[in-house]
């Protein structure tokens, strides 16, 4: 039998979840579903746009000025998109992540701490990142479609489509020149 401190701890912790429970015509099992692949998706674009941060900051060579600007452009691409998912999440009536230390638990992007990178290999890491980024993108819209959530899909639509143009930038300024330069 549960003694009155725990009936009360239970009872505390349950007014504490209602509190933050969004009213919303899907069903609680959609919305677990579809805030469990948003909350993936922020743990990785935190992760995708601290690394894009730090090759920002960390980027050297003649090429530096054009990689400097374009890591400094991209990586405010990924921190715009996060609080539109995080807030998407809470408006599912779900909880989203709260600490760094969750965003590590959750993240699949890997870190790179390594104290260097050639550029070539950051724009490539970066690429294959954001290909990978896409592809958790579209696997979340399927959780969207499978649920009816037409409000999550078309925000994931727009995030897919930024992604792709990343990878575009990365994979193009990444390519070796020719001897004329181009």
């Amino acid at each position: 039998m549960k003694s009155s401190t725990m009936k009360k701890a239970d009872h505390s912790l349950r007014l504490r979840e209602a509190s933050l429970t969004t009213p919303t015509d899907l069903p609680a099992t959609a919305t677990r579903d579809i805030a469990a692949a948003l909350n993936g998706l922020l743990a990785d674009v935190f992760s995708l746009f601290m690394k894009t941060k730090s090759f920002h900051w960390h980027v050297s060579g003649p090429h530096f000025r054009d990689y400097h600007l374009m890591l400094d452009e991209q990586a405010a691409e990924l921190l715009a998109m996060t609080d539109p998912i995080a807030e998407r999440v809470r408006k599912l009536g779900q909880i989203t992540v709260r600490s760094i230390g969750q965003i590590s638990r959750t993240q699949r992007i890997l870190d790179n701490d390594a104290v260097y990178v050639e550029p070539s290999d950051m724009l490539a890491e970066l690429r294959d990142d954001n290909k990978a980024l896409a592809a958790s993108l579209r696997e979340s819209r399927g959780v969207c479609d499978d649920n009816h959530d037409a409000g999550t899909a078309g925000l994931i639509d727009t995030w897919i489509d930024e992604t792709e143009r990343r990878t575009w930038f990365l994979f193009e300024s990444g390519r070796g020149g020719d001897s004329s330069g181009h």
